[in-house]
């Protein structure tokens, strides 16, 4: 078992947290918690780009993201994500992420069970360590670049019976 969060006692866990996992875009990495929260879109305004910028831990701080009103949805490079299913567009982003570190994900094949000590279902509905269980099961059953190759073959393969 590992735990996939800041507080994680190993290494390999820390590494996998949204705070320190990155994202690339036009070929600059980002937190993936920045990508996350820069890609909302609100009924009054969103996508925040400049929340790249901010430190991970700063980041959901920031007023506009609890005062643009409801989320209607996601873009990030100029392609727009839906809400439904809730968890996809923070499930694709962070395998697609993981995807481009094979000396991490390499690493977690070893591994069997993830955990976020972090992840509260009162305040949160995504999780790191349910991305993680994700790629691995998409990546052992030799289904990870079909996955990724298409956001709807992705949906097809995580969220469809």
């Amino acid at each position: 078992m590992i735990e996939i969060s800041t507080k994680s006692p190993i290494e390999l866990g820390r590494e996998l947290s949204a705070f320190n996992l990155k994202y690339s875009i036009n070929n600059k990495e980002y937190p993936l918690e920045c990508v996350f929260q820069s890609s909302k879109v609100f009924e009054k305004g969103g996508p925040y780009k400049d929340l790249l910028k901010i430190e991970p831990f700063q980041v959901k701080r920031d007023r506009r993201l609890r005062s643009s009103g409801n989320l209607v949805g996601f873009t990030l490079d100029n392609v727009e994500y839906p809400l439904e299913p809730k968890t996809l567009f923070y499930d694709w982003i962070y395998i697609n992420a993981l995807s481009k570190k094979p000396t991490l994900y390499k690493k977690l094949i070893n591994y069997n069970a993830f955990t976020d000590i972090e992840f509260n279902p009162e305040r949160a509905i995504n999780c790191q360590a349910r991305s993680v269980a994700l790629f691995i099961a998409l990546y052992k059953q030799g289904l990870l670049n079909d996955a990724l190759s298409n956001i709807e073959i992705f949906k097809k393969f995580v969220y469809q019976n």
